[in-house]
Formats: C-alpha cells, structure tokens, sequence
C-alpha cells in the first residue's frame, strides 16, 4: 500500500471549475482505532460543490479544502478495533467534505454496506440524493397513498429519485422541470409543469385545486412562499435548499437564516400546516449514534428500492477524478439529467 499515491481535488478558494487544484503525490493514510480506509470508486457533484466554490455553502470549511459530498467505494485497511470482516466490502458514506480523493479514511461506525449487485457509480446516484429524498418524503412529510404532493426540479439529482419514491408509495406527483423534460416525466407517471413557462403556481391549482399535502422545495427566494400557499389543510412543506441564491454575493448563511426564519413563523400560524427546513445532518450534533442509525437503515432502504427496480440511477456522465473541473462545470449547466459522477 505504500507504492501507491493519494489523489486529490483541492478547493483552492472562490474560483471558476476549471480553478480545482489536482494535487498527487499524497501519502495514502492509515486508519486509525475505530476507522477504515476507503479507496473512492466513485464520488459525486452535488449542488453542495457548487455552492462551496462560490463559498456560499452555509457551513462549508475554509478555503482550501477538498470537496466531495458523498463516495462509494471498497475497505482497503481497517484499524484497531474494527472487525476484518468489513475489508473489502464496498460501502458508502456521507461525508460533507473530502470525498473528491482517491482514498479516504472515515470511522468504521459511518459506512454502510452497498448490496451485491449494484455498480459504484449506480449507486453513488442513490446515497446523498437517496437519503434526502427518502428522510423528507417518509420522516417529514410521512405520506400517504392517495395524497398528491408537488416535487420542484423533478428532473434533479433529489427531485428525480424523490418522484420514483412517491411514485412508488402510491401518491400523484405534480413536478416543475423544463419542457424537454416533460416527456420523460410524463412516461413516469408525473405531471409536469414547466417552471419558465409563467405562472406556476397557478398551473399547478388548476392541478390540484384543493391543494397539495406536501411540497419539495430546493429553490427557496420567492418560491417557498408560493409553495407554502399551495398546501392543502394540513399540508406539509419541505423546504431543502436555496437554489435560487445560488448566484448571488455575498453571506452564504443569510439566505439559509432567512429560511429557517420563514418556516419558524409558519409553524406558529393556527392553520394545521407545518413546515420544515431539512439537513441531512440535522441530529449528528446532539445523538451521532442515532443519526448514524437512521442514515443506515434509511439508505438500506433506498438501496433495495434501486436493486429491485423501484427507482432508477441516473448518471449522467463518468469522469475521471483529474476532470473535476469538467464535471463540476457540466453539473452547474442544467443540461444534463442525473448525476455527474466522478471515478479515480
């Protein structure tokens, strides 16, 4: 193992795509007591990485770091207290930062095994977006057959694996996408609405005139408060990002504050809504054993929905580690549907 070099992606600072430092050379590390070492398969670009290079992310690290919010891949070393059983073993990890690297030491207590069967980047689609869209969709909203719900960016990393979920529980899904998407949606089982074809929410009443039960809303700005006003009595929100800052300068945290202000006052109005801000990593600080419990048995799940059938990965391209800058760049484009995937 000691022939063998670390490659990384270094987040120098605010910097266009094609300003990701590839730095080789690094020493491979060692695991120490209660961890393992992994050696990445593959890692993806998330809205998270895009954020972070504008330094916008609300609680990104300072510059440099490296970046990569999510891997799969195998057990190479384990350390001191860890059972050998778990060396070579393919897994998977949350990891907010740091995956974007050829190897990667984590605590042993953090990974969690990926099911025969599936291929790395197959799966490396379903971890982070998978968890997301399987926590809001069961553990906020806890839907129901029968209930409609309305789905921003159906076509997105979160959005296409949270409509197969709903899909999947017997709910109808309303899901704003652009128009070349409406085709594939509709195949689905989605009605689309094309979020620049004017006034959405207005569309979306004339679907559901008596309203949604939940929406999923990775915008924010201006359009939380429309889907707020688009629930049905007893309506839920799920609110889960703010897309539509993604651009702007300045305080990364403002826009993030400005939500969780927005959805405190919602949830004092007597009206039987509720209303919710969702981070993965809500919880870790107070109960890391709870948190770590439900990430394994709700990403279990999500990887059985994909071995059987019941939602499918989208990859959108594979590029190898040393074009992070490409495939940064290709996710940011909206032009592709899936994810952007790296591999070493």
């Amino acid at each position: 193992m000691s022939t063998v070099e670390r490659v990384e992606v270094v987040l120098p600072g605010k910097v266009e795509p094609e300003g990701l430092e590839i730095r080789h050379g690094q020493p491979v590390p060692t695991p120490a007591a209660g961890q393992v070492l992994i050696g990445m398969e593959a890692t993806g670009v998330s809205f998270a990485e895009q954020q972070m290079r504008r330094g916008r992310y609300y609680d990104q690290p300072p510059f440099p770091f490296v970046p990569g919010y999510d891997l799969v891949g195998s057990v190479l070393a384990v350390g001191e207290g860890v059972g050998p059983d778990l060396l070579g073993k393919q897994v998977a990890a949350l990891t907010k930062t740091g995956s974007w690297a050829s190897h990667v030491v984590l605590d042993a207590a953090d990974v969690v095994e990926v099911p025969a069967g599936l291929g790395a980047a197959e799966a490396e689609t379903a971890v982070v977006n998978g968890i997301t869209a399987w926590q809001m969709l069961h553990r906020k909203a806890r839907v129901r057959a029968g209930q409609t719900v309305l789905v921003h960016g159906a076509n997105g990393g979160v959005g296409s694996i949270l409509i197969q979920l709903a899909l999947g529980a017997g709910v109808r899904v309303i899901g704003t996408a652009s128009a070349r998407h409406h085709a594939a949606l509709r195949a689905l089982g989605v009605s689309p609405v094309d979020y620049r074809g004017g006034d959405v929410p207005a569309r979306v009443r004339e679907l559901a005139p008596e309203g949604v039960d939940a929406v999923f809303d990775h915008v924010g700005g201006r359009s939380v408060i429309d889907s707020w006003r688009l629930l049905a009595p007893g309506g839920t929100l799920v609110s889960y990002g703010s897309a539509a800052t993604r651009d702007d300068e300045g305080s990364g945290q403002w826009p993030v504050l400005k939500l969780l202000g927005q959805v405190w006052l919602w949830n004092w109005l007597p009206n039987g809504r509720r209303a919710y801000f969702f981070n993965v990593w809500a919880g870790r600080a107070f109960s890391k054993n709870r948190f770590r419990s439900r990430l394994r048995t709700d990403l279990t799940q999500v990887f059985t929905a994909l071995q059987r059938g019941e939602i499918t990965a989208r990859v959108a391209a594979e590029l190898p580690l040393a074009r992070a800058g490409e495939a940064l760049r290709l996710a940011e484009s909206g032009t592709v549907a899936g994810k952007v995937v790296l591999v070493p």
